[in-house]
């Protein structure tokens, strides 16, 4: 077997091509770091910059940016921006953004192409507009659509190179694979952020749902005397937006309340804890239902715009055996006695928060055996999978069926999730049901 000797120094090897394997090199070492660095954090800002540096360093170019994609506007913003004028990146950040297709970043994202431009003035793509806020002269640049999984995220650019006049098609090679980590970056990044506040929003919701049910009375019956009180509250979400309270007032006087706050959500929770904690006070304080509720509108139309609910407030004379009560823009409520249901559709006012009205109040006299049955909307208005609601026609004609029976509330909310069944519940369902004299 013959070996061939090769004599070193009659080797020569072209000084341009050393130079590109070098510079390969050099960006294998970058990537590398790269990929460390992605694995050293997950702080969004912290990741863009110390990668896009990397990429500038390795370009030996005067600047560097990333646009993102707003979907919403269909634009492309600026977010990060790396040069040695710190305040460019304030001007670009607050008043450029650029159209799809407009300028080279607008061009490159419409059409999901890369761009090497060796000189930027003599490219009708060009946008001047940011050079001429920032007095930075762009010469050449390369331009890189940022595309992950879920499509378009972004435009990244390199500006100017340091040792020649432009950039060369090896740079647009290396600043390709530079972009692709950097896409990967935004989108691991993304996921973090997404992840985190999904489990701070389960933590608040948590908490919310917490603080909620600690405002809603200890036990959902309530008996004195002759009166009993049952209520059932179920939440469409984690925390909801119904309420409703049992006040014992004084020895011979309870309140009774039921509600229904405007939207959902952690907001509309602390709204319910808020009115609840206004209405004890007040309710503890006057005399009749209308002037309580005439106080806890004039406290809530001065919360923030766009809150507001509707209820109906009502006072158990233990003694008289009369209930008188007041509505704000609340569903009618029935009154089950001697065998029939009366839909009770009392003169109300709007609901509270919204305008500064004097509510009126009705008076009934109970009855041994009567019965009252107040309900938020969830109730009646329930849907089937075809779409369909109950209605508050067919929800009365329920409980004409069924109005001998016991644990009447029960039976509706059964009734309601067998006519739902298959679907999640679309709105919170809350009946008090007001006993006087029943069997128990």
């Amino acid at each position: 077997m013959k070996t061939m000797m090769i004599d070193d120094r009659n080797i020569s090897i072209n000084k341009d091509y050393l130079e590109r394997i070098e510079k390969k090199t050099e960006a294998l070492r970058a990537l590398i770091e790269v990929s460390a660095i992605i694995s050293s954090t997950l702080d969004f800002n912290e990741l863009m910059t110390l990668v896009m540096e990397k990429a500038k360093s390795l370009m030996k170019a005067e600047g560097c940016s990333i646009l993102l994609y707003n979907k919403e506007t269909n634009k492309l913003e600026f977010d990060l921006t790396l040069c040695r004028e710190e305040s460019v990146a304030d001007i670009l950040r607050s008043k450029v953004s650029l159209d799809m297709g407009q300028g080279i970043a607008g061009w490159v994202a419409e059409h999901q192409t890369p761009l090497l431009i060796k000189d930027a003035k003599t490219d009708s793509r060009f946008y001047p507009g940011a050079d001429q806020l920032t007095c930075f002269t762009t010469r050449s640049l390369i331009a890189v659509p940022l595309i992950t999984r879920s499509g378009l995220i972004g435009v990244a650019e390199i500006l100017n190179s340091k040792e020649k006049d432009f950039f060369s098609d090896d740079d647009l090679e290396i600043f390709l694979t530079l972009s692709r980590q950097v896409a990967i970056v935004i989108e691991i990044a993304r996921f973090h952020k997404e992840a985190v506040e999904k489990e701070k929003l389960r933590q608040e919701l948590e908490i919310a749902s917490v603080v909620q049910k600690s405002f809603l009375p200890e036990s959902p019956i309530f008996k004195k005397d002759r009166l009993i009180l049952s209520a059932i509250n179920l939440t469409a979400t984690q925390v909801g937006g119904d309420l409703y309270d049992f006040i014992e007032l004084d020895p011979n006087r309870v309140g009774v309340f039921i509600g229904d706050v405007s939207g959902k959500g952690i907001y509309a929770a602390l709204y319910m804890a808020k009115v609840i904690s206004d209405l004890r006070n007040i309710a503890l304080r006057m005399g009749s239902p209308e002037i309580v509720l005439n106080r806890l509108n004039a406290v809530l139309s001065q919360a923030p715009r766009g809150m507001f609910l509707t209820g109906i407030f009502g006072i158990v004379d233990l003694s008289k055996g009369n209930l008188s009560l007041s509505v704000a823009g609340h569903p009618p409520f029935l009154w089950l006695t001697h065998g029939e249901v009366r839909v009770m559709d009392v003169a109300s006012g709007p609901p509270l928060g919204i305008l500064p009205i004097e509510y009126s109040s009705a008076e009934i006299s109970l009855k041994k055996g009567d019965r009252l049955i107040f309900l938020t909307d969830g109730v009646f208005e329930a849907k089937n999978k075809e779409g369909k609601r109950i209605g508050f026609e067919k929800l009365v004609r329920f409980i004409k069926e069924h109005i001998d029976e016991g644990n009447l509330i029960q039976k509706v909310v059964d009734y309601v999730n067998n006519f739902s069944k298959g679907l999640a519940r679309a709105d919170d369902l809350t009946i008090v049901e007001l006993g006087w004299d029943t069997a128990v």
